[in-house]
């Protein structure tokens, strides 16, 4: 099992009240489970509500998930496996103008 450091950005940095903490866990979904486990107001931010017979675990469709800069989403999604050097940044939608 690994130990990352994982950074909350925005919105999910402010209901948190802490911007960066270390987590273990053998893939991401792991992670993100014990992140939002320790801090339960982030649940509904990270994740959506399981539709029908899948109770799997989804991630938001705007949350973007990046190990060491890259998407999870261009590696192997929620089941990336992780290692003692990674940094996972969780990341909501941003907005300017």
């Amino acid at each position: 099992m690994a130990e990352v450091k994982v950074k909350l950005f925005a919105n999910l940095r402010e209901k948190a009240g802490i911007s960066e903490l270390q987590l273990s866990g053998e893939k991401v979904i792991d992670v993100l489970l014990s992140l939002s486990e320790k801090y339960p107001e982030l649940k509904h931010l990270i994740f959506e509500e399981p539709e029908g017979e899948n109770k799997a675990p989804v991630i938001c469709g705007s949350i973007n998930v990046l190990i060491n800069g890259n998407n999870i989403r261009h590696l192997e999604g929620l089941d990336t496996l992780l290692s003692d050097t990674d940094e996972l940044a969780v990341l909501p939608p941003v907005s300017g103008g």
